[in-house]
């Protein structure tokens, strides 16, 4: 697998998905029930936007970074953000941002003491710093293991409440078409946990397929967002990001309703907003 986070993390993709996972697990603690989290496809867990990799790309400083200053500014777009921002403010105590935490660690900064993770990852070099960064957190457990597989064999969890987040690289193009038969597998095994699956714009072909035979078997319980660009940052780069919930927590539309419009026209390269929806 070539696909390397490092040139990614912190864009506005990353910035989209990560919000709403806070805001998620947010809502899961509002009850005392414990719950588990399975991130399927977890990657490295913690990335340094000083790095080599991070500055050839960029792509972070037209996406969490525009949002830090405004955070440092007291103008963050929207509270929706709040447990998100706090989340990697955790890992820049300074108040200078550098480190970027990926889901794993965005879940962890979220788990209560009766909470769990199970965050997966199988290419060897992510699965070291994964597990390093992990060591040491009893909640918490990092596997080197197929997402896929983890997908299966990981739901039901024993609390019975809980997320899913899916959030494969999408390097083999069979992936849009391989999505729905895991997910339906795991929905049937556990019809009333939340999944959260990310997904690349580059077209509508794809997800717009993925939609439809999600919908097929989770029926009326399925909220998709996507957030997209007026145009590439990069030629064949992201035109959106794009994420699929089956049992969204019932306020999680409206409060997307509110927060995207706003997220997009400061995400968007120069021009009008961009469509959002």
């Amino acid at each position: 697998m070539n696909y390397r986070h490092a040139f990614h993390a912190g864009n506005f993709a990353d910035v989209h998905k990560h919000a709403v996972l806070a805001w998620i697990l947010t809502y899961l603690r509002l009850k005392p029930a414990p719950f588990r989290v399975i991130d399927t496809h977890a990657g490295a867990a913690r990335y340094d936007l000083l790095s080599r990799d991070a500055c050839r790309s960029g792509e972070w400083r037209n996406g969490i970074e525009l949002i830090w200053k405004l955070r440092a500014q007291g103008r963050a777009p929207n509270e929706f953000l709040a447990p998100y921002l706090d989340a990697v403010a955790e890992f820049n105590p300074d108040g200078k941002l550098r480190i970027y935490p990926g889901s794993p660690l965005i879940c962890a900064a979220l788990l209560r003491p009766q909470d769990r993770l199970v965050a997966c990852e199988l290419e060897p070099h992510s699965a070291t710093i994964l597990a390093a960064a992990l060591r040491g957190e009893r909640r918490a457990k990092a596997l080197a293991i197929d997402g896929w597989t983890a997908l299966g064999a990981y739901v039901p969890p024993k609390e019975r409440r809980g997320l899913v987040l899916v959030d494969p690289p999408f390097e083999d193009p069979n992936e849009f078409l391989r999505l729905p038969d895991r997910l339906a597998t795991a929905y049937r095994k556990w019809p009333g946990g939340i999944y959260l699956v990310w997904y690349p714009i580059k077209d509508h072909k794809g997800p717009d397929a993925l939609a439809r035979q999600v919908r097929k078997f989770a029926g009326v319980k399925v909220l998709r967002s996507e957030l997209i660009l007026r145009e590439a940052r990069r030629p064949g780069g992201l035109l959106g990001s794009g994420l699929i919930l089956i049992n969204p927590p019932f306020t999680l539309e409206a409060q997307l309703r509110a927060f995207l419009p706003a997220l997009g026209e400061l995400l968007s390269p120069a021009g009008a907003p961009p469509p959002i929806g």
